[in-house]
């Protein structure tokens, strides 16, 4: 049997992890925990808030170079590598797994690798020696349609698999730069409560909580915390892949702002 452990992350604004930025420092350690704390993978497969396709699209290259997808940043942030090779055979699992359950996907081999998969696997698995794949996300960003892809995905046939739902469970850009108040602490401070309850509580049953990541948008704050979807999207792959409450939710400050890891693990 296939052995899959599935993992939302908060990966942090841009290279600021991998350059010693000290408001990432605790997400930092968090990431190198789980790194310890999991069983050590054969591959890995990133969906990535930083990649938005007409349709499910996987990396299928043997060697995927590099996208440095920020701005702004000092020159080492430009000269980044993460030389860890592709997984052709895995890209063709997960196109046939969506395929096979009616959903219109198709792999890449251009699509080098964006840094929502190399910033967290530069802090957990620095040797860059485990194969890796990326799954996008799709344009328009319906909760439903990711979990629908996240649903076809359970029982992948690969096994020792790591899946990491790659983005930040709290993304509001402009809150990250301006002075914070009450209100906007309290705000921060009501989603995450509701997003740790969603994926942890064991009282609500599968189809709540599923109903609940479906109409996430009704959440308290949840437009304050998400002005955009596309980072808290990675995490309706992962639970649709696991179909059940969350085993751990790692609590993190990342630039000031409270912010969640979640893991499920096999």
């Amino acid at each position: 049997m296939s052995t899959v452990n599935t993992i939302f992350i908060s990966h942090g604004g841009g290279p600021l992890p991998v350059l010693g930025d000290p408001g990432h420092a605790e997400m930092v350690s968090n990431l190198k925990q789980l790194a310890r704390e999991l069983p050590r993978p054969k591959a890995i497969l990133v969906i990535s808030a930083h990649w938005e396709a007409s349709r499910p699209t996987v990396t299928s290259a043997s060697q995927p170079g590099m996208m440095y997808d920020y701005g702004g940043f000092p020159d080492e942030a430009y000269q980044l590598q993460y030389p860890s090779p592709g997984e052709p055979a895995l890209a063709e699992k997960v196109v046939s797994a969506l395929q096979n359950a009616g959903i219109h996907a198709e792999s890449s081999p251009d699509r080098p690798y964006d840094h929502g998969l190399y910033i967290p696997l530069m802090l957990m698995y620095p040797e860059a020696d485990i194969p890796a794949i990326q799954l996008s996300l799709v344009k328009g960003l319906d909760p439903d349609e990711h979990l629908c892809i996240g649903e076809a995905l359970q029982g992948l046939d690969y096994d020792d698999l790591l899946i990491i739902g790659s983005g930040f469970s709290f993304h509001n850009m402009r809150a990250f730069f301006i002075p914070e108040s009450n209100d906007m602490h309290a705000a921060n401070a009501a989603f995450q409560g509701w997003l740790e309850e969603t994926c942890m509580s064991t009282t609500l049953t599968e189809d709540d909580r599923r109903q609940r990541l479906q109409h996430w948008a009704e959440a308290p704050s949840a437009r304050y915390c998400h002005p955009r979807e596309e980072h808290l999207l990675p995490l309706h792959v992962c639970y649709g892949i696991a179909g059940r409450p969350a085993d751990e939710h790692i609590a993190t400050k990342i630039l000031g702002k409270a912010s969640g890891m979640y893991a499920w693990t096999a």
